[in-house]
């Protein structure tokens, strides 16, 4: 299916019964694709009568950065899951997009994001942190994120994404001197925010979930069967609602690692949830400094490609805090 760059393809279904308001974007970057074709396998499936919204309203967005989705790249001219809100002087493509996109997520409920990642890796879904009504990420749905999170199919859940991005702004502050901050929009801890961190803004609950590699065969297969236990669990069909997982490991990001050289290197190559040791050694900068694991835990989003100034890796830990139903 053709996707046009000028505008935003929305498929909106809103049953005759009420119920819940939920969003299902793909291709945010336009590179990861599992998500727009789990989306076209859905409508496919409401296309033929095989599947039907009897409650609530459904709106699947296939392909939320047309431009980039075009390219087959990550971007369209920027990183569209950073910075994401509105702007009354748009200056990039991200911009005119989240200019549609906004007000789309603000009329729902619930998001279910769909992504892939780089590296080699299993699936696995991203919440939010535990209600809280900080200033950072104010949160009051917990419990029904960690209740979706239970049934989308995934066994890893991970937390902590825009509080650790907030402390990797700190550091980055520190070492990065005026002339050099101009250049980099990521000096921002606003700069973390993307759809699932909007839609939380708005009052809304949202879950971020990664279905595997760009170019894993199965991927398409995780995101179609997460969008079918998401309607059935929330009661937008009729199909009976999945169970909930009680096999989980609940990871929390710990620290983020930024890339300050061309030349800085990764020891091996990284996926997300490899192990590390205590002090095992992980990269090497320019100029030769060791960059070892400060403990035992988790390599989360290694990018080998990142740009200097900007997220290298993650560090992950056990999390502490106790998955529970709604």
């Amino acid at each position: 299916m053709k996707y046009s760059t000028a505008h935003l393809r929305s498929h909106q279904f809103s049953a005759l019964e009420p119920g819940p308001r939920l969003i299902i974007t793909g291709a945010v970057h336009g590179s990861e694709q599992c998500g727009t074709r789990g989306i076209e396998r859905v409508l496919a499936e409401m296309e033929r009568g095989d599947l039907s919204i009897v409650r609530g309203h459904l709106t699947l967005l296939p392909v939320t950065n047309p431009l980039a989705y075009s390219k087959g790249e990550r971007n369209g001219d920027r990183n569209l899951n950073r910075n994401l809100r509105p702007s009354a002087a748009p200056r990039d493509n991200e911009d005119r997009v989240a200019n549609a996109l906004c007000p789309l997520l603000a009329q729902h409920e619930v998001l279910l994001d769909l992504h892939s990642f780089r590296a080699p890796g299993q699936p696995f879904a991203m919440i939010g942190p535990a209600n809280n009504s900080g200033m950072l990420e104010p949160v009051h749905q917990a419990h029904l994120e960690q209740a979706l999170a239970l049934r989308l199919g995934p066994r890893r859940i991970v937390e902590g994404w825009l509080s650790t991005y907030a402390q990797g702004v700190k550091e980055r502050l520190a070492r990065t001197t005026g002339s050099e901050r101009a250049n980099l929009l990521s000096t921002d801890p606003s700069y973390g925010v993307g759809t699932t961190e909007y839609m939380r803004s708005t009052g809304g609950y949202a879950i971020t979930l990664e279905c595997g590699q760009h170019a894993d065969p199965h991927a398409p297969d995780v995101a179609y069967h997460a969008i079918r236990n998401t309607l059935a669990f929330l009661g937008l069909t009729d199909e009976p609602s999945p169970p909930a997982h009680n096999d989980i490991e609940f990871l929390r990001l710990a620290q983020v690692i930024d890339r300050y050289h061309p030349e800085d290197t990764f020891s091996r190559a990284w996926s997300s949830f490899d192990a590390v040791a205590e002090g095992e050694l992980i990269a090497r900068r320019h100029d030769g400094t060791e960059v070892r694991a400060p403990r035992a835990g988790y390599i989360m989003f290694p990018d080998a490609n990142a740009t200097p100034g900007n997220e290298w890796f993650y560090l992950a830990q056990p999390s502490d805090r106790k998955i529970t139903e709604a």
